[in-house]
């Protein structure tokens, strides 16, 4: 595990995010110029995995001084099963609690089987409204 590259890793990862099925949804957040300002802004909370020279595994972490997020957690399907997906996140949420982070966040998309992965690491559900708008 290491962090993340920019650019060199840019292409594996925007890869593994499209292979990694409905769970990471890919959008205009993901572009090559925006990911470039998530790394420029949190280098360290942008990890990767790797095996034998591939890229693997991603998580972000985004660290706003009171909360944290946590994106795109996505495992590559042949490695699944192995513990990478919770060592991402227990790095994620290591590296957010050294930073002073009280409580953190992060979103799944109905129907997203990795509810059940989240809570066996101890998040919990929310009832809250989620809205969204495009400011640029």
């Amino acid at each position: 595990m290491r962090e993340f590259r920019f650019p060199g890793d840019y292409p594996a990862a925007l890869d593994l995010w499209q292979r990694s099925g409905p769970g990471v949804h890919v959008g205009p957040s993901d572009t090559r110029e925006e990911i470039a300002r998530k790394v420029e802004r949190d280098p360290d909370l942008f990890l990767v995995a790797e095996r034998e020279g591939r890229l693997v595994g991603t998580v972000i972490g985004g660290f706003d001084g009171r909360r944290g997020m946590v994106y795109h957690l996505a495992v590559d399907p042949a490695e699944r099963q192995r513990g990478l997906g919770r060592q991402l996140m227990d790095e994620v949420e290591q590296r957010l609690r050294n930073k002073g982070c009280y409580k953190a966040y992060l979103l799944v998309m109905d129907g997203n089987a990795a509810v059940e992965f989240y809570k066996n690491l101890g998040w919990e559900e929310m009832a809250v409204t989620l809205l969204g708008k495009v400011l640029r």
